[in-house]
């Protein structure tokens, strides 16, 4: 399970968590313009848009989760089981797998609105990247500084909505995520006011009460509103620090702590990463369940019109700052 946010304050600003119950080996991986980019059924790319993202990374392809490229667009790649449907090829169609689908549109799109028009002619195929690696069953988000929309492959095809909040989490499909923000219209950051009875004096024992009500559960629909809530409400100075600092906290209120989300026999799903890319300057920050503190690659220190990939590995052990020592 996982939450993907965009966030704008001064800058913009694109992350996620990715939340399971074991790790592929991701890296960082930085693919510059004169990587070559190939695809099942297209005709491979010998220039394109530098990009940055979190990857696994197989046989020297990047299998990226969530990604940044050099123009600002980011997209994130989610768990969408029991309602993702891909096709067989199809002709007059660009048939673009699964795996396929962030490279194939960060590498050629400045903007969601570029992006909307590259996905008009798109056929999501059940195309394997191998025989280990089945299709996973997935949605999208996509999102530049001015708007954000949900990519996803239905029984009933695909299906392409603006996304108003900016998040993006698992099931259900993104309209009912949508529909349960109705359920929660009267939170607030504000103190409540009594609309119980006017003839009872009811007042706020504490702070924080206008938000009662909001779901604290870790289930995909539940993290969909309380991510929503905190990103739509967040206060932030609008610096550097200020706004990758607010962009961890935003995600913070949805992490999973080990213990908490069991799946079988000394099994827990846990946050692994979080991620946040300034797309306005090409540097990703991220965090991991075993290191707190805030880790950056920046894609603007590497030869953006190189050829080969490059791949950082992340740092799993926490560092801690001995202040007085």
């Amino acid at each position: 399970m996982c939450t993907a946010v965009a966030y704008k304050t001064k800058d913009f600003y694109f992350g996620r968590t990715l939340d399971y119950d074991f790790s592929y080996g991701e890296h960082i991986a930085v693919m510059p313009r004169h990587f070559p980019l190939p695809f099942r059924r297209k005709k491979a790319l010998l220039q394109h848009y530098a990009v940055i993202g979190m990857a696994h990374i197989a046989d020297g392809y990047p299998l990226y989760y969530d990604a940044v490229n050099e123009k600002g667009l980011a997209m994130a790649a989610l768990n969408f089981v029991g309602n993702a449907k891909y096709c067989p090829a199809a002709e007059g169609k660009d048939n673009i797998a699964s795996f396929e689908l962030i490279p194939w549109v960060l590498a050629q799109c400045e903007t969601v609105s570029q992006a909307k028009d590259l996905l008009a002619q798109i056929n999501l195929t059940d195309d394997a990247f191998s025989e280990q690696l089945p299709p996973a069953q997935l949605h999208w988000i996509i999102a530049d500084q001015e708007e954000a929309i949900t990519v996803e492959s239905l029984s009933n095809g695909l299906h392409i909505s603006e996304n108003p909040v900016g998040v993006l989490t698992n099931n259900p499909p993104f309209a009912q995520q949508m529909l349960s923000l109705t359920n929660h219209m009267h939170l607030s950051p504000a103190d409540p006011e009594n609309s119980f009875c006017k003839c009872l004096d009811l007042q706020p024992y504490s702070r924080g009460m206008g938000a009662m009500g909001m779901p604290g559960d870790l289930s995909s629909q539940s993290r969909f509103v309380r991510a929503a809530f905190t990103k739509l409400n967040s206060v932030c100075d609008g610096s550097e620090e200020g706004s990758v600092g607010q962009f961890f906290h935003i995600l913070d209120t949805v992490s999973q702590t080990r213990g908490c989300c069991k799946l079988g026999k000394d099994l827990y799903e846990i946050t692994i990463y979080s991620s946040c890319c300034n797309a306005c300057r090409g540097i990703y920050y991220y965090t991991t369940y075993g290191n707190r503190q805030i880790n950056a690659v920046d894609m603007r220190r590497e030869d953006l019109n190189g050829t080969e990939l490059m791949k950082y590995p992340l740092l799993l052990t926490q560092q801690l700052h001995i202040q007085n020592g």
